[in-house]
């Protein structure tokens, strides 16, 4: 369900002219190929990076430009200037990019050699000021793009870019897909609502609604026989409760999920969806409200929101293209209660069923527990808690002129005591800086109580995925304090206005 990164590609692109003569061309072309290929080697990029030719002219540097936003499995650019490239020669070519931009503020080698350098290396190694030459366009063009600065082989300058090709193939992945909307919104909620619309024109997705009659009518086509295979999977996978094993008095609802699972992966497969979401305020023709099937899909790739929640569904889905590969793990979360102490306060968060196993400590337990909203049958759900460690906390809002995402580092706890009688999974986390000032900033913005929880994802990949899809982000993290915060909020209000 996740993309294909075999098929993907990030293109280098190296800048000189031919000032210099072939010679130092073809050293420009070498050390090209020796940095990409040793980026490669590296471990830390999960797409291939391409070699292009050295782009010397103004032509052939609009028509790679051009190549790159026909190429399908091209998802972005990086540039990189090794000797001094003439900045008006990239304009045209820059100024019809659509592809995310990283420029590599690089050098071929590490250190200076003192007791041999001479003109021709000097001519040869021009990259102190021949990147500051290119990026002096990029900011006369106001052009959004990533800087990072720091020689190849070091491993936090690998890291970045990794993580800025993260945010690239979240953004490829959206353009043009699909979120599915089953139901409609919860009735009367705001916070879910949004510019579909504006939606698709600034992120890529589009959303469109659904009869649940649909998928009602998709899952009574699916045979015993079918389903009874998928609970062998059940019951292989998770620690399955007596009642809902063969002969157990729940068995029939344990088949039922599993045919709602397969009407919905046949649902999602055949409408070319990469998200979806429900409402349990129209179940019409479902005798429960889908648990372990959504569950089970998140675990998959699918975006999820509840409550006709699209907006987070495809975030959910975002964070998972980007963290493919990675270890740790994404869900739909909900902050649902507090817990004041002297010793440290946090949240408890959960939903009523729909909490994706990939964040799972150990093996869930598949349980049927009753559901006091919707008027449905007893749901079937995984149940487990999440383990403890770094985290982050992202929620994306429609505040009426823009798009804005909102960050939360967290610390994830396990739980004080059991929770015998919480029949859901559920995370507890302490938010940075702390609960007070954390909650307090995150209601200044606006934010959704509906969020994606990551252990695979850390600020910076979100923070790249909104340069590229420019809209708002704001962090709040160990260093947030609630004035600069409250200015912080102000000056973007300004910011936005103005374009």
């Amino acid at each position: 369900m996740l993309p294909n990164l075999k098929k993907l590609e990030v293109w280098f692109l190296t800048g000189s002219q031919h000032l210099y003569g072939d010679d130092v061309l073809k050293q420009v072309a070498a050390h090209s190929r020796e940095i990409i290929s040793s980026i490669n080697l590296s471990g830390q990029i999960p797409v291939k990076i391409i070699a292009r030719q050295t782009l010397t002219t103004p032509e052939l540097i609009y028509q790679v430009c051009l190549e790159a936003n026909n190429s399908s499995g091209c998802i972005g650019v990086i540039l990189w200037m090794h000797t001094f490239s003439p900045a008006k020669m990239w304009i045209r070519g820059l100024k019809i990019l659509q592809k995310p931009l990283l420029h590599f503020h690089t050098q071929f080698n590490a250190e200076i050699p003192w007791e041999v350098i001479d003109m021709d290396f000097m001519n040869l190694n021009q990259s102190a000021h021949g990147d500051r030459e290119f990026a002096h366009i990029c900011a006369r063009l106001n052009l959004r793009r990533r800087i990072i600065a720091g020689h190849w082989k070091d491993k936090s300058c690998l890291k970045q870019i990794g993580i800025w090709t993260r945010a690239a193939i979240a953004r490829y992945d959206l353009d043009g897909a699909r979120i599915g909307r089953l139901g409609d919104n919860m009735r009367y909620v705001a916070v879910t609502e949004g510019d579909k619309v504006e939606a698709e024109i600034k992120l890529g997705f589009s959303t469109n609604g659904y009869g649940i009659s649909e998928l009602a009518e998709l899952i009574t086509k699916i045979t015993n026989a079918r389903a009874e295979k998928l609970v062998y999977e059940y019951l292989d996978e998770y620690q399955v409760v007596r009642e809902l094993k063969k002969g157990g008095p729940k068995y029939s609802s344990l088949v039922y999920a599993a045919r709602i699972e397969l009407g919905l992966r046949t649902f999602l497969k055949k409408e070319n969806l990469v998200g979806f979401t429900d409402t349990f305020e129209d179940l019409h023709g479902l005798e429960q409200l889908p648990g372990i099937a959504v569950q089970r899909l998140m675990r998959d790739g699918y975006g999820f929101g509840a409550e006709g929640d699209w907006k987070t569904a495809a975030l959910v889905r975002a964070m998972k293209v980007m963290s493919c590969g990675l270890e740790g793990g994404n869900s739909f979360m909900e902050d649902y209660t507090y817990n004041f102490t002297s010793v440290e306060n946090q949240v408890l968060g959960a939903h009523m069923l729909e909490i994706c196993e990939s964040l799972a400590e150990s093996k869930p337990s598949c349980e049927i527990h009753p559901l006091s909203i919707g008027g449905k049958s007893d749901p079937v759900r995984l149940v487990f808690n999440v383990g403890a460690g770094k985290a982050v906390n992202a929620s994306l809002i429609d505040t009426g002129s823009r798009f804005r995402m909102l960050v939360n580092k967290v610390e994830l706890r396990k739980p004080e005591k059991a929770l015998p009688k919480l029949p859901v999974a559920r995370a507890v986390w302490k938010p940075l800086p702390d609960l007070k000032t954390s909650a307090t900033a995150w209601l200044m913005a606006g934010g959704s109580h509906h969020t994606c929880l990551s252990k695979a994802l850390e600020v910076e990949h979100l923070m790249d995925f909104c340069e590229m899809m420019n809209i708002e982000l704001l962090v709040i993290d160990e260093s947030t304090n609630l004035v600069n915060f409250h200015n912080e909020l102000r000056w973007n209000d300004k910011s936005f206005e103005e374009k």
